[in-house]
């Protein structure tokens, strides 16, 4: 290959499966519009109660439409990107650029300083020249334990991360790997090293147990000594410490290779200072040093990287060059503990007083889901983004076992959408002519899951009211326009199966997903809904909830055993119970209707054979939740409280219905 000679990092191609895709898009949107056609051309003209009922019904589907053909849109034209990974280093040779990894963490209860030490000895271990790398940990919970975890971290890695290189370890984190791993031959290392980390580990938990740090640790650091001036969590001064200083050439590990730089990050908190949650704590860090054809795909979450540049608030223009040489010609000469007292101040309550900190730099402060309208700026302000989905998993998180968990934590973030969207930051207006009109449509995508809520709440709970009270929604069986009703739910829930399939899944992990999908719109994305109409009203505050990364060893096995877990009460739970018991209600009434009445029966079914089918179809998705109620022993059922009122609310619903 000639010297000068350019070469690609990546090669983008089309998603397969795509011109099928669009067929069967085609088709179901044909079908949609015959159904609209059926709900015009029948609107019934007798009672208030069908009128009203069908009405509805029709505007669900309407709305149901118009979200499946904005996601569609958003779909028609997918790419992916091969990275060819090896070629780094014949177009940058020795030039890479310096990287910053921003790891949070906010309470040591609910995400335990052993799992965050994990996380950062595996972002230590990443395959890149360690002195261009540079881990932040930043503890918004301000907690002496987590430092101490830190600490611990810190000395493990100097045996880690040459094992890792050495015999190429995967995954990178330890706990990961040694449950995973069994014992290769030949590798003398494997029981000294594991054995080190259990010693590591056991310290660790054994220490936030305890809830305090023994004395002689407590001496040996001086970074102990900032936790005699900390009044609260929410009440202390700036804590920065320089665990591991990747400019020393005495940072090496035991077979002399450089470490990366490991920086632990207690911003300052004050009782009248707001800190904006997770977004003031990522800006302090800053502070301190498939949908890429609509025009790049969303940044929602972590697992990203981005250009300093971008996050700092400059606009890409096109004469932008980013020279690698001069940056990393940068050096900082202070001493780690003379940086550590001078940046300090950046991290300050009132750094950011009368700046553009948290409005044009920065993440975006005043919203939940500040990393998307975060990235939504970054975007309007030209700099491209790319999705890339290597084979080898590039990060691994911890998701909620919990039903509960999991619904708080999609409440927060559809709040967090909903506001975005009734905001100045509306992707519609806020990126007009700064974006694709395609990359906007992708970031409503997002921003209106929680307005699902209510047709789909409709389509759950009327239906099956209106078949109790013998009141027709659809078309006959008998009837031609039973068709598209018919092929509009089997194309798309068979495409839908079949693409689950495809990326790796089974049929039992896609009747959870559409569990999922039903559970989190009747109640996550409601309750995410009232929260916003609420906020916006000044009858409420933004608030920012954690979820927990670690359970029981009870919750643990039921979990592993696929047992979704209910275990408490909620008045989320008390939603699903009793549309669960609803639809139970409804089916059984519609089965009185066919088997006691014999002569009747093919005439009930032929009349009904839509709402009963849609009853059954609910009740099977509900059956977790029927064994719950009435059925599990164990700790993970559904409180005897939310039964009893499960039931009563659905028979009073029922007993309206009916009179």
């Amino acid at each position: 290959m000639a010297e000068n000679e350019y070469v690609p990092l990546f090669e983008t191609r089309q998603v397969k499966g795509r011109i099928l895709f669009r067929y069967i898009a085609a088709s179901i949107l044909l079908g949609i519009c015959f159904i609209i056609m059926y709900r015009i051309r029948y609107f019934p003209v007798g009672g208030k109660a069908e009128r009203w009922t069908w009405i509805g019904l029709f505007l669900s589907e309407l709305w149901f439409s118009f979200y499946w053909l904005l996601t569609t849109v958003c779909r028609w034209n997918a790419v992916i990107r091969i990275p060819f990974i090896h070629r780094l280093s014949q177009r940058f040779g020795k030039e890479l650029p310096g990287i910053d990894i921003f790891v949070c963490t906010a309470d040591p209860l609910l995400e335990p300083p052993s799992m965050v030490v994990n996380t950062v000895l595996s972002m230590m271990a990443y395959d890149y020249p360690p002195e261009k790398l540079s881990v932040y940990l930043s503890d918004d919970g301000g907690s002496n334990l987590t430092f101490y975890a830190m600490l611990e971290a810190a000395n493990f890695s100097k045996t880690w991360l040459p094992f890792c290189k050495k015999f190429k370890v995967e995954p990178m984190s330890p706990e990961a790997y040694f449950r995973t791993a069994s014992e290769p031959l030949n590798v003398q290392e494997w029981p000294s090293v594991k054995r080190l980390y259990e010693e590591m580990k056991m310290r660790i938990e054994t220490t936030t147990k305890l809830n305090q740090i023994p004395e002689h640790i407590y001496k040996q650091h001086k970074g102990f000594r900032e936790w005699n001036f900390v009044t609260s969590k929410r009440d202390h001064q700036t804590i920065l410490q320089i665990l591991i200083d990747g400019r020393d050439t005495n940072a090496v590990d035991i077979e002399g290779n450089p470490l990366p730089t490991l920086v632990y990050l207690a911003r300052e908190k004050r009782p009248q200072y707001h800190h904006h949650f997770k977004a003031g704590a990522m800006n302090a860090l800053l502070e301190v040093h498939g949908l890429d054809a609509n025009g790049g795909p969303c940044f929602i979450g972590t697992g990203c990287f981005h250009r300093r540049e971008a996050l700092c608030g400059k606009k890409y223009e096109k004469n932008f060059r980013f020279d690698l040489k001069k940056l990393n010609n940068t050096k900082v000469n202070e001493r780690a503990s003379l940086l550590e007292e001078t940046c300090k101040v950046l991290a300050s309550c009132t750094f950011e007083h009368n700046t553009t900190w948290g409005k044009e730099m920065g993440l975006i402060y005043g919203f939940p889901a500040e990393d998307i309208v975060t990235g939504l700026s970054v975007q309007c302000r030209r700099w491209k983004s790319m999705f890339l989905d290597p084979e080898r998993d590039g990060f691994l998180g911890v998701a909620p076992i919990t039903l509960l968990q999991l619904l708080v934590q999609h409440k927060r973030w559809t709040e967090g959408h909903l506001q975005v969207f009734l905001s100045k930051y509306c992707p519609l207006l806020y990126g007009y002519k700064k974006i694709p009109l395609k990359l906007r449509l992708a970031y409503c995508a997002y921003n209106l899951w929680a307005a699902n809520c209510l047709a789909t709440l409709y389509y759950v709970v009327v239906p099956c009211l209106c078949l109790l009270k013998g009141i027709t929604l659809f078309p006959k069986i008998s009837s031609p326009w039973v068709l598209p009703f018919a092929y509009v739910a089997f194309s798309h829930h068979a495409y839908s199966l079949g693409e689950f399939l495809w990326c790796g899944g089974t049929f039992l992990g896609w009747c959870n997903d559409q569990r999922m999908w039903l559970f989190k719109r009747t109640t996550s994305y409601l309750f995410a809904s009232f929260e916003t109409i609420l906020k916006l009203l000044g009858y409420s505050q933004l608030a920012f909830v954690i979820t927990t990364k670690v359970a029981d060893e009870d919750i643990s096995k039921r979990y592993d055993q696929e047992m979704i877990e209910f275990g408490v009460t909620s008045p989320m739970f008390d939603i699903l119970a009793t549309l669960a018991i609803l639809n139970l209600l409804g089916s059984f009434g519609a089965i009185k209707k066919v088997t006691m009445h014999a002569d009747k029966g093919f005439k009930v079914l032929d009349q009904f054979g839509l709402q009963i089918l849609l009853c059954l179809v609910l009740v099977t998705i509900n059956l977790p939740v029927y064994q719950a109620l009435f059925f599990r022993m164990d700790k993970g059922k559904m409180p005897s409280s939310v039964t009893y009122k499960s039931i009563i609310f659905a028979l009073l619903a029922c007993t309206l219905a009916v009179y």
